[in-house]
């Protein structure tokens, strides 16, 4: 027989039928034989007949009679089905066989006249214990000669019928561990469906305000299980619909499964969906309960039916009653939300297996059997006939309906199977008043119309688009930050006197409205990949043509470098993969073709004549990618979260031994006076230190601001760093950062045993030296991976960038400063130094001059109380590379000569912000602006006022420009300052060209003039200040 039978399966199962049968509970104490006949019928798709059928063979066996006596079990099926269960009559050899009645298999005669067999088949029911009652499954009625003959038989030897569909029920409810995970696996597939085809497809419907009917929505679902990217991997062949999908919305709500949805049209309310996906013959459910454009009350509703939900599978355990556990979950309404106990749906839920609906097992008041560890349940709870104020007329009645398949467990909450978000930012769907977007429509007409004013504007923009050099785009895109930089400044100060922030609508992950806003630099038309901050947006050549994708739509993105190229991979979302945190993103036509990943690679040899090799265009997008992408991931994440820094709880305890574990690791700061080994060990929601003395650290998760891992690569430890939220006691201190560590290499070096450069021993210590680093990146890499699967992601690691890495000395000693994708950081000496960049307000550079070979970076935050970073005796050389950096990153950066008294300046600011801002704000750091010099001369003399120019100053500055630094500096733009020799932008050779030509008009005497009554004014020498500009 070319179908294979389970027999191990079957083995364990009849015994546990016949030992619940023995033990003679409820009614199987009241019959001596078991009659389970089969007949044909399509229409029939749940019948315990064949649920019981399914659970011992694995198959339906129609026109099928099987009779279980007390000491044997009877088969009369056709001539094919006898070999199939030839498989498990045949008990020799076979252990697990034992204790299994033997089996006697009859073949059906085609004649029809089975009356011989029928005759052996009641005699074996009489010889079994009293031989006067069967236990027949009495809503089971199949059609046909065959099952009316044989019942007539039955009924002529006047066999008492005894239903005993509820105790065979309960002895199938618990199930076994490959019915588990069948179960899991047809939950996880109605997942899939609801959130990647269901809810995306509701979303284009409410998004295009198309009118589709509930029906055609429901069969549009049917249809998409026959597709295998909405079903996780499983063969279509063996999924299928427990029941049709009933959609329902407008104010007709019945909150069953026994209803069909209607032929209405969809209404944007509160639209309920029911779906359930059999896989293998195991049944799974999911209710969810979509709503659009809520009001405050719909939402708290809602809210509450999920704090129900949540009672009710703290109820649901091993051993107890399921009256008790509705009673429970009734009191918990009447106590909370009492008006609301009358529109709770009468049950919540039932027993499901490889029946959809086990009416036995029903969650209800009366209903007294035990749960049982290893049940599976659908539970589904509802609020109805709910009334929204806000909604139209006729349309204000509206249901609330939730639903879910759980696994019964010992002691602990029942387990939710199907793995879909039903907290109310998931479910909810906000729509973008017409008003706003007409605002914006506007705005940017308003904008269109401005860009167009003058030729000379126009000029200059096409000259920004096509012509400009690093320096120039640099400059530009820093006077845009410059202009912002005030505005936000003021506004956020005066948010956090009281004033109310109205939050902006969510922006749509569509990358440009029209082909206007697509960028046109340099680089798209070079076919070069092109990151669009702006619109967070990633411009690739693909087959010659620059096509924009949202960062949104990146998975991730890998480089590498294989010798003379270096290759940069990118992969994209799509349908069917793990989305993990981005699964609210939507695909809103899933059944068009998506590009899984693109490869792009360059050369790494420079051309004659190149200034740089090919592949720093690779190596650029990487790093800027990485870095979009961590912003908007952050991003997202804030829109999203509503409430607070969440309060620090304890750490729940995952005694699994596979849990993500480091050894021999140190920590600092240390715990006690001695550095002391021990083991981090990632938990449910956090890590544990334990060290080998028996001290414990604990850090959350979600109080986790930087995770960062310093790989070994040039250092002599690697380092895993956790900059924290909120402090954590240990050690009697308070600490924000904490780190885990290992050394690689000797610290210190003993010069005394070292002989010959080619000593055998340190070839072989060199070679162990490296073989012990590419082991602890490979154990820490794994570990790290661990983590971010175990928290979906939500916990990230960031690896610091080397290569953008520079010299500074944060604190007393000098050290390698690193920027990572939102932070700049050193963690490999102690103290740790940790920038969070989305905190920083602007960067200034101090000391800035030809003559010298440092300088100091001054970091201000936004949170002027805060005080500022000091970076001292960072290398000259280094300046240009950072400013390339900050601007990537969308820092605003100044530069000076003098040193500032920062303490003042702040205090000034935070003692009146706004007289700070109506002076201009931070545009006296400007080099641009001419009164810059005064004011940093002045910040050193004067310590009275911090910012405010003496009249004599004023005066003089009058003598020598129109400008002032508080007035339109801010406002002039760049082209109309290349008049004056002091204000431009140009750079040093240029300035020195014109100069010379000066010399040879005989104008040198009155520009030396000029310089002098400067130096007058104690302000830098011209030169000074013309090299600081370039």
């Amino acid at each position: 027989m070319a179908v294979n039978l389970d027999k191990e399966a079957y083995y364990r199962r009849i015994k546990r039928l016949y030992s619940n049968w023995k033990k003679g509970e409820d009614e199987f104490g009241k019959v001596d034989a078991i009659v389970v006949s089969v007949g044909v019928d399509e229409e029939i798709v749940y019948a315990k007949s064949t649920a019981i059928q399914t659970w011992l063979f694995g198959y339906e066996l129609t026109d099928t009679i099987m009779v279980f006596c007390d000491t044997k079990i009877l088969f009369l099926a056709s001539k094919k089905k006898v070999d199939f269960l030839r498989q498990v009559a045949i008990t020799k050899g076979n252990e697990n066989a034992n204790g299994v009645p033997p089996m006697t298999l009859l073949t059906r005669e085609k004649n029809e006249s089975n009356k011989a067999n029928f005759d052996k088949m009641i005699e074996a029911i009489k010889g079994s214990r009293e031989g006067k009652s069967v236990g027949v499954f009495s809503k089971d009625k199949f059609p046909g000669d065959y099952m009316k003959s044989w019942n007539d038989a039955m009924a002529a030897e006047g066999l008492e019928r005894v239903d005993i569909s509820a105790v065979v029920a309960y002895t199938m409810a618990v199930k076994e561990d490959v019915e588990l995970n069948l179960m899991k696996k047809a939950a996880a597939i109605t997942g899939e469906v609801y959130s990647k085809f269901f809810k995306d497809r509701v979303m284009e419907i409410v998004d295009g305000d198309e009118k589709v009917r509930h029906s055609k929505l429901a069969e549009s679902v049917e249809k998409a299980i026959e597709e295998k990217k909405y079903l996780g991997g499983a063969d279509p062949s063996t999924v299928e619909m427990c029941y049709p999908p009933i959609i329902q919305s407008g104010g007709n709500y019945s909150l069953k499964f026994s209803v069909v949805s209607d032929k209405n049209h969809m209404h944007f309310g509160a639209i309920t969906c029911a779906m359930g996906i059999r896989y293998k013959s195991y049944c799974s459910n999911l209710v969810r309960t979509l709503m659009v454009d809520p009001s405050q009350e719909m939402q708290d509703n809602y809210n509450f039916l999920l704090q129900v939900e949540e009672e009710l599978l703290t109820e649901l355990k091993h051993g107890v009653k399921i009256s008790d556990a509705y009673n429970a979950v009734l009191e918990y309404v009447k106590k909370e939300k009492p008006e609301l106990v009358g529109k709770l749906t009468k049950n919540l839920g039932f027993a499901m297996g490889i029946e959809f609906r086990e009416g036995s097992l029903v969650l209800n008041a009366k209903n007294q059997y035990k749960l049982k560890k290893g049940m599976v349940l659908s539970i589904s709870l509802g609020f109805s006939d709910l009334l929204n104020k806000d909604g139209k007329k006729g349309e204000q009645k509206y249901a609330l309906f939730l639903g879910d398949t759980i696994q019964i467990n010992e002691d602990e909450a029942a387990t939710v199977l199907t793995p879909v978000k039903k907290k109310i930012k998931n479910v909810a769907i906000f729509l973008k008043k017409e008003d706003e977007e007409d605002e914006e429509e506007d705005e940017n007409d308003a904008e269109e119309l401005l860009g167009k004013g003058a030729r000379g504007a126009a000029l200059l923009a096409d000259r920004t688009r096509n012509e400009m050099t690093a320096e120039e785009k640099r400059r530009a895109h820093q006077k845009e930050l410059a202009n912002n930089l005030n505005e936000e400044a003021k506004r956020r100060l005066t948010e956090q006197k009281g004033e109310q922030h109205t939050q902006k609508a969510r922006k749509s992950n569509v990358s440009y409205k029209n082909v206007s806003q697509m960028p046109r630099e340099k680089e798209i038309r070079e076919m070069k990949i092109y990151i669009d901050k702006k619109y967070e947006t990633v411009v690739m050549p693909v087959f010659g043509i620059a096509t924009p994708f949202h960062i949104a739509t990146i998975k991730n993105i890998s480089m590498s470098v294989e010798g003379d190229y270096t290759y940069l991979r990118i992969n994209f979302f799509v349908p069917g993969s793990s989305l993990g945190r981005q699964e609210g993103n939507i695909f809103p036509n899933p059944d068009a073709t998506f590009v899984k990943e693109i490869t792009y690679r360059a050369s790494n040899l420079k051309a004659p004549g190149e200034l740089s090799v090919p592949s720093t265009n690779l190596q650029n997008a990487f790093r800027i990618i990485k870095e979009v992408q961590k912003r908007y991931k952050t991003r997202e994440a804030e829109e999203k979260e509503k409430e607070g820094i969440v309060k620090q709880d304890s750490l729940v305890i995952n005694l699994n031994r596979s849990n993500p574990k480091l050894k021999d690791l140190y920590i600092r700061p240390n715990i006690a006076q001695k550095r002391m080994q021990g083991s981090l060990e990632a938990h449910t929601n956090g890590f544990r230190f334990t060290s080998v003395r028996g001290d414990k650290v604990d850090i959350l998760y979600n109080n986790i601001k930087h995770a960062i891992f310093q790989p070994c690569d040039g250092e002599m430890i690697i380092v895993l760093h956790f900059h924290l939220k909120n402090a954590i006691m240990f050690g009697k201190r308070r600490h924000t950062d904490v780190q885990f560590y290992t050394e690689v290499g000797e610290i210190t070096t003993d010069l005394g045993k070292h002989q010959h450069m080619h000593d055998r021993d340190d070839l072989y210590a060199e070679q162990m030296e490296r073989e012990m680093r590419h082991k602890l990146k490979s154990a820490f890499k794994n570990f790290i991976e661990k983590v971010e699967t175990l928290t979906k992601e939500e916990l990230e690691f960031e690896v610091p960038f080397r290569d953008l890495g520079f010299q500074g000395a944060p604190y007393r000693s000098n050290c390698l400063l690193q920027p990572t994708s939102s932070s700049l950081v050193n963690v490999t000496e102690w103290p740790p130094f940790v920038v969070t960049l989305d905190e920083v307000e602007l960067v200034h550079f101090e000391r800035v001059q030809f003559h010298l070979k440092n300088f100091d970076v001054v970091i201000v935050y936004k949170d002027y109380s805060k005080k500022v970073t000091m970076i001292n005796a960072v290398p000259v050389n280094s300046l240009d590379p950072i400013k390339e950096w900050l601007n990537s990153c969308d820092i605003k950066y100044t530069e000076g000569v003098q040193s500032l008294n920062w303490t003042k300046i702040m205090k000034t600011i935070v003692d009146d912000p706004e007289g700070f801002f109506e002076q201009g704000g931070w545009s006296f750091l400007d080099p641009e602006s001419e009164g810059s010099g005064a004011e940093e001369d002045s910040e050193s003399e004067m310590e009275d006022e911090t910012f405010n120019p003496s009249a004599d100053e004023e005066e003089e500055e009058e003598e020598d420009s129109d400008e002032d630094y508080s007035s339109e500096t801010e406002d002039s733009d760049y082209s109309a300052s290349v008049g004056s020799e002091e204000e431009s932008g140009k750079d040093w050779d240029e300035l020195e060209e014109e100069a010379r030509k000066a010399d040879r008009e005989s104008q040198y005497e009155d520009e030396d003039s000029s310089n002098r009554k400067r130096k007058g004014r104690s302000a830098p020498p011209p030169p000074t200040k013309k090299k600081r500009r370039s």
